[in-house]
């Protein structure tokens, strides 16, 4: 089976011939890999099943360490060279005015995609959509705001949001003129302990505009995915009947995976499930291969399942562990 057969079967609920999976790493984590496998092109060689793109326009340094995006926020990444921290708010006040989304139909976002998905071969291909929806709105409004707004200015969380859901659906129609198998949404919803709004408000502001996203990629003939961090357990049940297809990152510091497996595996994929807040860093090589054959053994058992690390490899994950884990997977 070919890269891209594997993680379709897998997704459709049957047997690949392997379990299909990717890894991913932070910066730092892959600069320590470079440096100690000596390889700049180690990543290339793993095996990944799963590639694609994102059709954001890039940040623009706009004072040292102070990246804008084209939202018109501002994060620091004087400490986290990944993402960073938010600086300032696009909203200070809970009122859109005459504002509107950066453009979807933007050439200069959709320019090289043809050619940037031709280059990844037989891969499984997703366009990710970043920050779609919740996170995206606290980014311009500040979380704390967004908080309070959801009971004291609901109007205007509906208007944003109807406004963020607007433009991710124009982002899947400009999508469905490329070979595409998906669209991930990016949206942390989750903390260690369970919803961050809780799933009531969950249900009021998130789950109708998710509804309309996935139906749109249903229509292209595309598999729906979401990033989530987090112990989201009780809006699963929610996801699947909107028709979520594959859920990321499957953490099994804040969920019991294997029981996530056993109690909805029979109506949804899950893509993640290798600890990087536990096992990564602090386990041990013969650790991290046990239980990444454990987790392609008996949560890939009748398709439903690629694997990946629970985030982006953090640096503080030993070398040895990650040769670990890309040997497991190569092991099949």
């Amino acid at each position: 089976m070919t890269k891209r057969q594997r993680v379709t079967a897998a997704l459709r609920h049957k047997q690949p011939d392997l379990c299909p999976w990717s890894l991913s790493f932070t910066r730092g984590a892959q600069e320590k890999m470079v440096a100690y496998t000596g390889d700049p092109d180690f990543v290339a060689k793993i095996g990944n099943h799963v590639g694609g793109f994102s059709p954001r326009l890039p940040h623009v340094e706009v004072e040292p360490g102070i990246w804008a995006d084209e939202w018109g926020a501002r994060w620091d990444r004087t400490v986290d060279a990944d993402i960073g921290t938010l600086v300032g708010h696009v909203f200070p006040e809970p009122r859109l005015g005459d504002w509107t989304p950066p453009d979807p139909h933007d050439p200069r976002r959709w320019a090289t995609v043809a050619a940037d998905l031709a280059a990844q071969g037989d891969q499984f291909l997703v366009m990710s959509v970043g920050f779609s929806l919740f996170e995206r709105a606290w980014t311009l409004r500040g979380m704390e705001n967004l908080f309070m707004d959801m009971v004291e200015n609901p109007g205007f969380v509906d208007d944003l949001f109807d406004a963020l859901c607007e433009r991710n659906i124009a982002m899947v129609q400009e999508a469905r003129r490329f070979d595409l198998d998906g669209v991930q949404f990016g949206d942390d919803w989750g903390q260690q302990q369970g919803m961050l709004m809780g799933p009531r408000l969950w249900r009021r502001f998130i789950r109708p505009r998710l509804e309309r996203m996935y139906a749109a990629v249903h229509d292209a003939g595309r598999f729906v995915l979401i990033h989530s961090c987090g112990n989201i357990t009780e809006v699963l049940p929610d996801l699947i009947e909107i028709g979520l297809d594959c859920f990321n990152p499957f953490q099994p510091e804040v969920m019991d995976v294997y029981a996530v497996k056993r109690g909805f595996g029979d109506r949804l994929s899950f893509f993640g499930g290798v600890s990087t807040q536990r096992l990564l860093p602090y386990g041990t090589p013969a650790q991290v291969k046990a239980e990444a054959h454990r987790l392609m053994t008996e949560i890939g058992r009748g398709g439903g399942y690629i694997l990946a690390p629970a985030h982006a490899i953090p640096r503080d994950a030993p070398p040895e562990n990650l040769v670990a884990l890309i040997e497991a997977v190569n092991e099949q």
